[in-house]
């Protein structure tokens, strides 16, 4: 189905006129289409990553090397999604790390590459091509505090722990197939 503004409203729950691409550290979410339990299981409170699981996880790490500025804080790989702290630091000049250029990535860029990267390898290994890994968009935050930063760390360190309990978990989603609900 193609979009249609008439039938389909996308609320963007973006910040109007903010720079998604200046300093800042931003929490960010993204799932797997339909919510497919594809990178592994969680077993006794610990994520056991699957192939696709540390494919993932490679792909995320990796970003760093693709973009100068950008740290990976915090990122753990769920069963049907990520969660991940992103800091960008557009003070690369300061002796942090060298920029190759002055271009300057946004959220979006960023978050893109990791999706089309990851997507592309999992591809590799199901012999799949072309075949979607990711929903459509992705869930992002801007971090404000040290305070709100400490306590998304706390719980995507803990996401695994709290498995049972994840609005992501299929079991805890009405009118999933695996739903008890």
């Amino acid at each position: 189905m193609t979009y249609n503004p008439e039938i389909h409203h996308r609320r963007s729950i973006r910040l109007k006129g903010y720079d998604y691409s200046q300093t800042g550290a931003y929490f960010v979410t993204v799932c797997v289409k339909d919510r497919h339990c594809l990178f592994g299981d969680v077993e006794q409170g610990e994520m056991m990553l699957n192939e696709y699981g540390h494919v993932v996880t490679k792909c995320g790490q990796d970003l760093t090397n693709h973009y100068a500025g950008i740290t990976l804080d915090a990122f753990v790989v769920m069963p049907n999604h990520i969660h991940c702290i992103i800091v960008i630091n557009n003070n690369v000049g300061a002796g942090l790390k060298p920029a190759p250029t002055d271009k300057r990535y946004g959220l979006s860029e960023i978050v893109r590459a990791f999706k089309t990267f990851s997507s592309r390898y999992i591809n590799q290994i199901r012999n799949t091509s072309g075949i979607p890994v990711w929903q459509r968009n992705y869930y992002e935050h801007v971090i404000r505090t040290d305070k709100e930063l400490n306590q998304i760390r706390e719980y995507i360190v803990n996401n695994p722990r709290q498995w049972e309990l994840d609005t992501e978990n299929p079991l805890n989603i009405k009118g999933s197939k695996l739903s008890n609900v």
